[in-house]
């Protein structure tokens, strides 16, 4: 395929205005450690809200979106799409939290909530655990996807992509930090979502595809386009709805989606001017990232179901892709390979867009760890601020050689999806629980966090796995996963917590005090602090209650909308029609609720 003169105009004028952003905000990023990793915490939510939906934005996410819908139809994706309820808690109960704490990065929160050893060595060892194996995983993710871009639309070689894509990012992300992240996140949200629904109006209306009448007459398309399974299928039911909705949005940590908020999305959060902002910056990413953005990917994985209704054609159409890099994840690029000149271009501005803002914020909140909670924490206690900016740039390029090398040894976008929830099962709702209730503490985390990490390697790496759940041979069903580990695990971490001693007074009451979490889940710690004649105060009206109310509204809100979207496009009126009064009906509700929580919450 050949790129015309236009084409290389719009991604070169992109790269140089990227480029231009790192090195503006280079000098002002370096000054010291806060300003690298959390932009002196000045950032407007409506910025915040951008950045993390052009950070959830990556080249896989679209390739893991057609995967899911080639596999199983578009009711797959509730697979991701059950997060939106993760999201929802996150605005209307943790993210006031968060911006109290005043932390640095949310692996502080340790030390803050715990005491001792114990919390010591939680934040360090996950520091390196999250920082760096399971950032670097989530980035090989997104490298994979670049590499199967870079083979089907330009003939790259995997190492060229690689190194292309990799030094550029790295470049951007060691000079500009976090203040950089967030400028081009702004730029990278656009370009992406302009390239996006350009690329998805454009192919489905290509002779081959015939336009969406003729699309979703085609009998391949027709049986995957349901919102939600197929009811008679009880496995598909299982699998698709019931397991993701009433176990993994609550129980499993995911990069970006993690239960009480964590990872890159609490770093904004961090960032924010104050709470109000960071709740906002919540709530904005959420609609936009459920309610906006899958659909244009959704219809150009549909559209591939006519063009290559199988991986053999894939396969016949780009005979020079390794076999080990074949999968339904690649007829997205296989479909953009139809785009004419100065689409094409535009589009592939919008993946390289993608693959930065991604990237370069994984790159930055991974960095934050190493420095933060184990360069300073157990090498170099007095480090100075120019050290602990050094470190973060030297880590930054660490971390994208180490992703590079994985992704070239990676396959498909839905196996690394599958494999870090299942790492991730059972280790939720200690995350959702420990601000409200005081007998956790981080003998809890450390045993879930092996626990589920063990288990999790014993099913995907040896015969344990099939023995239990392999098709038609596994003594349990295939969809037993997630719910085995889930099970399991939180037996062991609700063991190890009674096992152990709870946090002393001391800890506790601190952090009661700086927090105000409220609810009876304190009411022991509160009467101790009485009888003792210690002043804590019980603090604000518990609001979680309300902000539950509202959680439950904005699902609704956001969940109407997406779907509304789709019926639209599908010509089914009534249904659209229906979903979309339940989107203003929940709007409004949300907008009462949200009134009477303010004094409470902000």
């Amino acid at each position: 395929m050949e790129l015309s003169t236009l084409d290389y105009s719009f991604i070169i004028i992109f790269f140089s205005l990227v480029l231009g952003i790192g090195i503006y905000v280079s000098k002002k990023s370096g000054k010291d450690s806060n300003e690298f990793f959390l932009s002196g915490r000045t950032m407007p939510w409506w910025l915040l809200g951008l950045s993390m939906v052009a950070t959830t934005f990556s080249t896989d996410t679209p390739n893991l979106v057609t995967d899911f819908v080639r596999d199983k139809g578009v009711s797959g994706n509730w697979g991701w799409w059950c997060f939106l309820l993760t999201g929802m808690l996150t605005v209307f109960v943790y993210a006031k939290l968060w911006r109290k704490s005043n932390v640095k990065t949310d692996l502080e929160f340790y030390e803050l909530r715990y005491g001792g050893k114990p919390a010591s060595f939680l934040r360090k060892f996950r520091a390196i655990y999250l920082g760096v194996v399971f950032n670097v995983i989530t980035m090989s993710a997104v490298t994979l996807a670049a590499i199967k871009i870079g083979g089907i639309m330009l003939g790259l070689e995997d190492w060229q992509t690689v190194i292309g894509a990799g030094l550029i990012t790295v470049v951007f992300s060691a000079l500009g930090g976090f203040k950089g992240v967030v400028y081009t996140d702004f730029l990278l949200f656009f370009v992406a979502m302009s390239g996006a629904i350009g690329a998805a109006y454009y192919l489905v209306n290509i002779p081959e595809v015939g336009g969406i009448n003729a699309m979703m007459a085609n009998d391949l398309v027709a049986s995957k386009m349901d919102i939600l399974p197929d009811f008679s299928d009880t496995k598909m039911v299982i699998t698709l709805l019931i397991i993701p909705l009433a176990v993994q949005w609550w129980s499993s940590w995911y990069p970006g989606g993690e239960p009480g908020g964590g990872g890159y999305i609490a770093q904004r959060m961090l960032a924010a001017k104050d709470e109000n902002h960071a709740i906002g910056a919540t709530f904005f990413f959420n609609i936009m990232h459920y309610a906006l953005r899958p659909w244009p990917w959704i219809l150009v994985a549909l559209a591939s179901l006519v063009v290559y209704p199988d991986i053999a054609s894939i396969s016949e159409a780009f005979p020079n892709v390794p076999a080990d890099k074949l999968g339904h994840d690649l007829a997205y690029s296989a479909m953009l390979t139809k785009l004419p000149s100065g689409l094409l271009g535009l589009v592939l501005a919008s993946l390289v867009a993608a693959y930065m803002s991604t990237i370069s914020t994984q790159l930055n909140w991974g960095s934050s760890y190493i420095v933060f909670d184990f360069y300073k924490q157990q090498v170099n206690p007095d480090a100075t601020e120019k050290q602990l900016v050094a470190v973060g740039r030297i880590s930054t390029v660490v971390l994208m050689v180490l992703s590079a090398f994985l992704a070239l040894a990676m396959q498909n976008a839905q196996q690394i999806f599958e494999l870090l929830l299942l790492f991730g099962a059972g280790t939720g709702l200690i995350f959702i629980l420990r601000w409200f209730w005081w007998r956790i503490n981080a003998w809890t985390e450390i045993s879930a966090m092996f626990a589920s990490g063990i288990l999790s390697i014993l099913l995907k790496a040896t015969s344990f796995g099939a023995f239990l759940f392999a098709t038609d041979t596994g003594i349990f069903p295939d969809w037993g996963e997630i719910p085995f580990v889930m099970i399991v695990t939180t037996t062991v971490w609700l063991i190890a917590t009674y096992a152990t001693k709870p946090e002393s007074d001391e800890v506790l009451r601190s952090f009661y005090k700086k927090i105000q979490p409220g609810g009876p889940g304190w009411q022991k710690v509160v009467d101790e602090a009485k009888v003792d004649n210690v002043v804590i105060d019980k603090g604000e009206k518990w609001s979680v209650p309300s902000g539950i109310t509202a959680m439950l509204l904005g699902v609704v809100l956001v969940y109407s909308m997406m779907f509304a979207t789709g019926y639209w496009i599908y010509g089914r009126t009534t249904d659209a029609i229906i979903l979309s009064v339940a989107a203003i009906v929940s709007g409004v509700l949300l907008i009462i609720t949200w009134n009477k929580m303010k004094e409470h919450i902000l």
